[in-house]
């Protein structure tokens, strides 16, 4: 079903795909997709989130190498044909749908943002950043940084590299 889900979607998108074609793809009844979600936008955000790996929050004992851990990995997820794809659709579904968006903000998004906290706490714990350094507010801007990125890549550095330096300016 989750399968059959992300072929229609990058075949018609999140607008012009229906339950009823998922179900008739994946070889199954309308029934048996609604007694697992709620609609169309909970479908999609479970079928993207199969795509992507488990995001494990590294602790090498340094603010700047758990940064760079983790923006290598975004990249490895992120910096492919599926992935540009993926993203790509992301940002289009949500703009243009709003229960998508919600739904994947809970589902996807703010786990992550929470977990994610852990590395600035652990840096505060280390004296590596200030005090009163906001996770979400870091992680909303690496969030945006990598987007960008992924968007308009940088001419004159790599993705990472980008990335990192964007966020340095941020702890300067």
């Amino acid at each position: 079903m989750l399968k059959a889900t992300l072929e229609l979607l990058a075949e018609a998108g999140f607008e012009a795909m229906s339950i009823e074609a998922i179900a008739t793809r994946a070889g199954v009844g309308k029934t048996t997709i609604y007694r697992r979600y709620k609609g169309k936008e909970e479908l999609v955000a479970d079928a993207i989130e199969s795509l992507r790996e488990e995001v494990i929050i590294p602790d090498t004992g340094s603010f700047w190498s758990d940064i760079d851990a983790l923006i290598e990995n975004a990249a490895q997820i992120t910096l492919t044909p599926l992935g540009r794809q993926t993203v790509a659709m992301i940002i289009s579904s949500a703009a243009s749908n709003p229960a998508f968006a919600q739904i994947y903000w809970e589902k996807y998004l703010q786990p992550r943002r929470q977990t994610f906290a852990v590395v600035i706490d652990r840096a505060k714990a280390r004296n590596d950043v200030q005090q009163d350094l906001d996770p979400g507010l870091v992680f909303d801007t690496m969030s945006g940084l990598m987007l960008y990125a992924l968007l308009f890549p940088p001419i004159s550095e790599s993705w990472e590299a980008y990335v990192r330096r964007g966020l340095g300016m941020l702890f300067e």
